[in-house]
C-alpha cells in the first residue's frame, strides 16, 4: 500500500478569495514504512501573501518571488503523488487548495480526490480523542513525537512529523526498550520513548562487528537455547 503524507502552506485561508499554495511537502509510505522518498517545492503564488499567514509559516513574498509557478511544477507533483492514498491533517483545507490550483491550470482536470483516496488525520484524532486538542502540536505531545524543530509551520517538516504521528495513532509503530526493559506499544499514546528527529546532515552511524570472544559467547548461548527447545532454535536456522 502506497501512501503520501502531504502538507501545504498558502498565502491565506480561502482559495475562493484568490489565495494560492506557496509550498508543498510530501513524504512516501509503503506498507506503513517511510521509504525516504519525498517531494518538496516552494511556489510563486503570483500574488501577495497575507501578513497573518507569514506569521504562521514565515514564508515571505521575497522568498517565493523567484520560485516556479504551480503550472510549472504540477506535472512533477502529480507524478510523485500518483494514485496513492493521501494522509493529510485537516484534509479539506489542503484538498481545497490543490483542487483550486488544478482548476486554474485546467478546468476540465477534475479534483485530486478523483485520483486519490484521502485520510484526514484530524478526523481520526477527533474520533480517537474526543474533547481534546487535536492539532499537530498536541498530537506530537500526546504520542511522544519530537517537534522541537517546529518553530514555524513548514510543509515538508510538518509532513514528516505527521507521518510519525499517523503511524503511532493508527497503531503501526512500537518502541522497543533495550537493556531488559519490556517493549511498550505506542499505539494508544501511552507515553513511551520519544521519537526524536535527527538532523539530515548527521554523520553515518558506525558499524561495530562482534569480536571472536563475543561470537563464541553467542554460540554458547545458542547451544543452551537449542538444547532447551529440542533442537528447534530459530536463531540457528538458515536465513534467520
Amino acid at each position: 500500500m502506497r501512501q503520501i503524507v502531504l502538507d501545504t502552506e498558502t498565502t491565506g485561508l480561502d482559495p475562493a478569495q484568490g489565495h494560492r499554495i506557496i509550498e508543498i511537502g510530501c513524504v512516501e509510505l509503503i506498507n506503513r514504512r517511510l521509504t525516504g522518498r519525498h517531494y518538496h517545492q516552494y511556489i510563486n503564488p503570483e500574488r501577495d501573501i497575507d501578513s497573518g499567514a507569514i506569521e504562521v509559516h514565515g514564508i515571505t513574498n521575497e522568498r517565493v518571488a523567484n520560485e516556479p509557478v504551480f503550472a510549472q511544477i504540477a506535472a512533477e507533483f502529480l507524478e510523485f503523488v500518483g494514485d496513492a492514498e493521501l494522509v493529510i491533517h485537516n484534509a479539506p483545507f489542503d484538498i481545497g487548495f490543490i483542487n483550486h490550483e488544478l482548476h486554474l491550470l485546467d478546468p476540465g482536470f477534475g479534483s485530486i480526490t478523483q485520483r486519490c483516496q484521502v485520510v484526514d488525520t484530524l478526523a481520526l484524532a477527533r474520533a480517537k480523542h474526543p474533547g481534546q486538542k487535536n492539532n499537530l502540536d498536541a498530537l506530537c505531545k500526546r504520542y511522544g513525537v519530537d517537534n522541537s524543530q517546529r518553530e514555524l509551520h513548514g510543509a515538508l517538516l510538518d509532513a514528516e512529523i505527521l507521518a510519525d504521528v499517523y503511524l503511532l495513532m493508527t497503531g503501526g509503530q512500537t518502541s522497543l526498550s533495550l537493556g531488559g526493559a519490556q517493549a511498550e506499544s505506542q499505539g494508544d499514546g501511552g507515553g513511551g520513548s520519544v521519537i526524536r528527529r535527527l538532523p539530515a546532515n548527521r554523520r553515518p552511524l558506525p558499524v561495530i562487528l562482534a569480536n571472536a570472544d563475543e561470537l563464541a559467547a553467542h554460540e554458547q548461548k545458542l547451544a543452551v537455547l537449542d538444547k532447551a527447545c529440542g533442537g528447534e532454535c530459530l536463531w540457528r536456522r538458515e536465513g534467520v
